[in-house]
Protein backbone atom coordinates (compact mmCIF):
# COMPACT_ATOMS: atom_id res chain seq x y z
CA UNK A 1 0.00 0.00 0.00
CA UNK A 2 1.67 2.99 -1.12
CA UNK A 3 1.71 6.37 1.29
CA UNK A 4 -1.00 8.59 -0.47
CA UNK A 5 -3.59 5.11 -0.24
CA UNK A 6 -2.68 4.43 3.05
CA UNK A 7 -3.38 8.29 4.13
CA UNK A 8 -6.96 7.98 2.36
CA UNK A 9 -7.22 4.69 4.05
CA UNK A 10 -6.66 5.70 7.80
CA UNK A 11 -8.74 9.61 6.86
CA UNK A 12 -11.61 6.74 6.67
CA UNK A 13 -11.35 5.14 9.96
CA UNK A 14 -10.86 8.54 11.93
CA UNK A 15 -14.57 10.62 11.69
CA UNK A 16 -14.83 14.37 13.64
CA UNK A 17 -18.39 15.73 14.48
CA UNK A 18 -20.26 13.09 12.43
CA UNK A 19 -24.14 13.23 13.12
CA UNK A 20 -25.17 9.55 14.19
CA UNK A 21 -28.25 10.81 15.37
CA UNK A 22 -31.44 8.36 14.85
CA UNK A 23 -29.05 5.67 12.74
CA UNK A 24 -29.53 2.20 12.42
CA UNK A 25 -26.56 0.15 12.44
CA UNK A 26 -27.24 -3.07 14.38
CA UNK A 27 -24.44 -5.28 14.12
CA UNK A 28 -21.66 -3.62 12.96
CA UNK A 29 -18.61 -4.16 13.39
CA UNK A 30 -15.67 -1.45 13.73
CA UNK A 31 -11.74 -1.86 14.24
CA UNK A 32 -9.19 0.68 15.05
CA UNK A 33 -11.06 3.55 14.26
CA UNK A 34 -11.20 6.84 15.51
CA UNK A 35 -14.37 9.11 16.29
CA UNK A 36 -14.11 12.69 18.06
CA UNK A 37 -16.90 14.83 18.89
CA UNK A 38 -19.50 12.69 17.25
CA UNK A 39 -22.93 12.38 17.76
CA UNK A 40 -24.85 9.23 18.63
CA UNK A 41 -28.25 10.36 20.26
CA UNK A 42 -30.51 7.58 19.84
CA UNK A 43 -29.01 5.51 17.51
CA UNK A 44 -29.69 1.55 16.96
CA UNK A 45 -26.42 0.18 17.67
CA UNK A 46 -27.34 -3.01 19.38
CA UNK A 47 -24.66 -6.21 18.99
CA UNK A 48 -22.42 -3.22 17.82
CA UNK A 49 -18.33 -4.55 17.58
CA UNK A 50 -15.68 -2.54 18.79
CA UNK A 51 -11.95 -3.48 18.68
CA UNK A 52 -9.09 -1.03 19.43
CA UNK A 53 -11.67 2.13 18.73
CA UNK A 54 -11.19 5.45 20.38
CA UNK A 55 -13.96 7.38 20.76
CA UNK A 56 -13.54 10.58 22.41
CA UNK A 57 -15.70 13.19 23.58
CA UNK A 58 -18.95 11.15 21.42
CA UNK A 59 -22.72 11.19 22.85
CA UNK A 60 -24.53 8.35 23.37
CA UNK A 61 -27.22 9.71 24.73
CA UNK A 62 -30.59 7.27 24.63
CA UNK A 63 -28.56 5.12 22.53
CA UNK A 64 -29.62 1.44 22.49
CA UNK A 65 -26.25 -0.64 22.81
CA UNK A 66 -27.85 -3.82 23.96
CA UNK A 67 -25.55 -7.09 23.13
CA UNK A 68 -23.03 -4.65 22.05
CA UNK A 69 -18.70 -6.13 22.74
CA UNK A 70 -15.92 -3.76 22.80
CA UNK A 71 -12.70 -5.19 23.29
CA UNK A 72 -9.58 -3.01 24.21
CA UNK A 73 -11.36 -0.01 22.79
CA UNK A 74 -11.49 3.68 24.75
CA UNK A 75 -14.30 5.69 25.36
CA UNK A 76 -13.35 9.13 27.01
CA UNK A 77 -15.26 11.74 28.13
CA UNK A 78 -18.46 10.35 26.41
CA UNK A 79 -21.95 10.71 27.58
CA UNK A 80 -24.16 7.42 27.78
CA UNK A 81 -26.85 9.02 29.75
CA UNK A 82 -30.13 6.83 29.25
CA UNK A 83 -28.16 4.88 26.99
CA UNK A 84 -29.52 0.66 27.06
CA UNK A 85 -26.27 -0.90 27.54
CA UNK A 86 -28.46 -4.37 28.72
CA UNK A 87 -25.90 -7.66 27.83
CA UNK A 88 -23.31 -5.20 26.92
CA UNK A 89 -19.62 -6.13 27.85
CA UNK A 90 -15.98 -4.06 28.06
CA UNK A 91 -13.16 -6.13 28.01
CA UNK A 92 -9.94 -3.98 29.09
CA UNK A 93 -11.38 -0.75 27.97
CA UNK A 94 -11.07 2.29 29.01
CA UNK A 95 -14.26 4.67 30.20
CA UNK A 96 -11.98 7.43 31.35
CA UNK A 97 -14.23 10.50 32.33
CA UNK A 98 -17.53 9.13 30.58
CA UNK A 99 -20.91 9.64 32.43
CA UNK A 100 -23.41 6.87 32.95
CA UNK A 101 -25.74 9.61 35.54
CA UNK A 102 -29.04 8.84 35.51
CA UNK A 103 -28.52 5.39 33.50
CA UNK A 104 -29.47 1.84 34.82
CA UNK A 105 -26.55 -0.05 33.24
CA UNK A 106 -28.56 -2.82 33.99
CA UNK A 107 -26.80 -6.74 32.34
CA UNK A 108 -23.69 -4.79 31.50
CA UNK A 109 -20.45 -6.43 31.95
CA UNK A 110 -17.02 -5.27 32.42
CA UNK A 111 -13.69 -6.58 32.98
CA UNK A 112 -10.31 -5.36 33.05
CA UNK A 113 -11.83 -1.66 32.13
CA UNK A 114 -11.13 1.93 33.79
CA UNK A 115 -13.55 3.98 34.76
CA UNK A 116 -11.85 6.42 36.40
CA UNK A 117 -13.35 9.96 36.82
CA UNK A 118 -16.44 8.70 35.42
CA UNK A 119 -19.85 10.25 36.84
CA UNK A 120 -22.35 7.53 37.87
CA UNK A 121 -24.27 10.08 39.91
CA UNK A 122 -27.73 8.72 40.93
CA UNK A 123 -27.03 5.48 38.64
CA UNK A 124 -29.00 2.47 39.82
CA UNK A 125 -25.80 -0.30 40.13
CA UNK A 126 -27.80 -2.22 42.64
CA UNK A 127 -26.28 -5.56 42.68
CA UNK A 128 -24.17 -5.04 39.71
CA UNK A 129 -20.79 -7.26 39.19
CA UNK A 130 -18.17 -4.47 39.05
CA UNK A 131 -15.16 -6.17 41.15
CA UNK A 132 -11.35 -5.62 39.68
CA UNK A 133 -12.55 -2.48 38.11
CA UNK A 134 -10.33 0.59 39.04
CA UNK A 135 -13.15 3.92 39.61
CA UNK A 136 -10.39 6.12 40.77
CA UNK A 137 -12.09 10.01 41.82
CA UNK A 138 -15.31 8.76 39.85
CA UNK A 139 -18.59 9.93 41.40
CA UNK A 140 -21.31 7.74 42.74
CA UNK A 141 -22.76 10.56 44.45
CA UNK A 142 -26.13 9.32 45.24
CA UNK A 143 -25.75 6.25 43.11
CA UNK A 144 -27.60 2.78 44.33
CA UNK A 145 -24.77 0.51 44.96
CA UNK A 146 -26.88 -1.76 47.32
CA UNK A 147 -25.73 -5.46 47.32
CA UNK A 148 -23.31 -4.82 44.07
CA UNK A 149 -20.36 -6.85 44.42
CA UNK A 150 -17.10 -4.36 44.26
CA UNK A 151 -14.53 -6.99 45.34
CA UNK A 152 -10.88 -5.71 44.90
CA UNK A 153 -12.06 -2.62 43.10
CA UNK A 154 -10.55 0.79 43.19
CA UNK A 155 -12.29 3.22 44.70
CA UNK A 156 -9.35 5.48 45.69
CA UNK A 157 -11.00 9.07 45.52
CA UNK A 158 -13.92 8.22 44.61
CA UNK A 159 -17.37 10.76 45.87
CA UNK A 160 -19.75 8.68 47.44
CA UNK A 161 -21.93 11.24 49.08
CA UNK A 162 -25.04 9.99 49.51
CA UNK A 163 -24.58 6.68 47.56
CA UNK A 164 -26.00 3.58 49.44
CA UNK A 165 -23.74 0.73 49.64
CA UNK A 166 -25.70 -1.37 51.89
CA UNK A 167 -25.06 -5.20 51.69
CA UNK A 168 -22.65 -4.54 49.01
CA UNK A 169 -19.05 -7.05 48.69
CA UNK A 170 -16.05 -4.51 49.22
CA UNK A 171 -13.72 -7.45 50.39
CA UNK A 172 -10.21 -6.54 49.24
CA UNK A 173 -11.83 -2.95 47.56
CA UNK A 174 -9.32 0.14 47.97
CA UNK A 175 -11.09 3.16 49.86
CA UNK A 176 -9.79 6.03 51.42
CA UNK A 177 -11.61 7.91 54.30
CA UNK A 178 -13.59 10.01 52.95
CA UNK A 179 -15.47 7.46 51.21
CA UNK A 180 -16.13 5.03 54.66
CA UNK A 181 -17.42 8.47 55.43
CA UNK A 182 -19.88 9.57 52.70
CA UNK A 183 -21.57 6.26 52.10
CA UNK A 184 -24.40 4.46 53.75
CA UNK A 185 -22.25 0.74 54.80
CA UNK A 186 -24.85 -0.79 56.21
CA UNK A 187 -24.64 -4.47 56.40
CA UNK A 188 -21.68 -4.49 53.95
CA UNK A 189 -19.38 -7.22 53.60
CA UNK A 190 -16.03 -5.56 54.17
CA UNK A 191 -12.24 -7.38 55.08
CA UNK A 192 -10.28 -6.37 57.98
CA UNK A 193 -7.89 -3.42 56.50
CA UNK A 194 -11.61 -1.64 55.30
CA UNK A 195 -13.04 -2.51 58.59
CA UNK A 196 -9.89 -0.73 60.36
CA UNK A 197 -9.71 2.38 58.42
CA UNK A 198 -13.79 2.40 58.83
CA UNK A 199 -13.22 2.62 62.38
CA UNK A 200 -10.55 5.66 62.23
CA UNK A 201 -12.71 7.49 59.91
CA UNK A 202 -14.94 7.61 62.35
CA UNK A 203 -12.65 8.43 64.95
CA UNK A 204 -12.64 5.21 67.02
CA UNK A 205 -9.02 4.23 68.57
CA UNK A 206 -8.72 -0.13 67.72
CA UNK A 207 -6.68 -1.60 70.15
Amino acid sequence: MDDRVRRVWLARRMEIAEDYRDAVLPGTTWENRQFSGCDFRDADLRRLVTRGCTFDECDFSGADLGQSRHQASAFRSCVFERAVLAESAFHGCSLLGSSFMDSGLRGMFARDSDFSLANFSRANLRRRALSGLRFREANFSDANLAGADLRDSDLRGARLHGANLTDADLRGAQLDAHGLVQANLRGARVDLDIAVAFAAAHGLVVG
